[in-house]
């Protein structure tokens, strides 16, 4: 396992690296407070989260939190009741896959795999396998819109994808002032925005899924103070989920104790 940790170390955290001087620089208006607008985040609630779960998917349908977990031999996806954080399903991902973003279409759940380019489609009820789809590159971020999947690959693509056969049908560039963002991460659709986790940040990015622009940045560093500080740094914020019935946002992170329903409003 220490071996599948340090890969998963070595090869992402080399990438990140790689792109550090453009993020930086797309990320300055958090700073220097330019154009784009600024958010902060009240806690409503904090919830029990599994602190063994390396969370790279996540969403809530119908009173329960579905989450995907990933690193090769401990990915899963599981069903999850919010209010203990009791594990209720769960499913194991082979092993010579790392389990990426989860999403549900209709009666399915379709998740994504990092490097191996293969996603799955489970039943929703059973969890039972239905089908295996492939696509280039790699699979980060999973959502959908009501028409589409939504894919992230860690640059600052978003890809569309049809529901059904799975092929790009469009596809958007992130940007932050015409400067491209790339690391996004877990994704979520929050009314008609798109909100994105930029890896190795504690940044929740807001997207026009239109034109691809980020309209804000939510600032969540006071969150959790102690992430970032095990598996070489790895234990970051990750994870978005929304109940569009009652507009509740929930967010967590890797191996994160606690899940929490957070509230974002401007910054004073």
């Amino acid at each position: 396992m220490d071996f599948l940790r340090k890969s998963y170390h070595t090869a992402r955290y080399t990438f990140a690296l790689l792109s550090t001087a453009l993020l930086s620089t797309a990320l300055m208006p958090l700073v220097a407070g330019a154009a784009i607008p600024t958010y902060d985040f009240k806690v409503v609630r904090s919830y029990p989260h599994d602190p063994q779960a390396f969370t790279e998917g996540l969403l809530y349908r119908d009173g329960f939190l579905y989450e995907s977990t990933g690193l090769n031999g401990k990915s899963s996806i599981r069903k999850v009741n919010l209010d203990t954080g009791a594990i209720l399903q769960s499913k194991d991902i082979p092993p010579q896959y790392f389990g990426e973003g989860l999403t549900v279409w209709g009666d399915t759940l379709v998740g994504l795999t990092w490097q191996t380019q293969t996603g799955f489609v489970f039943d929703l009820a059973t969890f039972e396998l239905r089908s295996q789809f492939v696509y280039p590159g790699e699979g980060w971020g999973l959502t959908q819109n009501g028409k589409q999947l939504i894919m992230s690959d860690g640059t600052a693509t978003l890809r569309f994808l049809d529901p059904k056969t799975f092929l790009e049908v469009r596809r958007i560039k992130v940007t932050a002032d015409g400067i491209p963002v790339d690391q996004l991460n877990e994704l979520e659709v929050v009314g008609d925005e798109i909100f994105a986790n930029i890896w190795h940040t504690s940044t929740i990015a807001r997207i026009d899924p239109a034109s691809g622009k980020i309209t804000g940045w939510i600032d969540m560093a006071k969150l959790y103070p102690a992430a970032g500080k095990g598996l070489n740094g790895e234990n970051v914020m990750n994870g978005i989920a929304y109940d569009a019935e009652k507009k509740r946002l929930f967010v967590t992170g890797k191996l994160w104790p606690k899940l929490y329903e957070v509230k974002i409003v401007p910054r004073k």
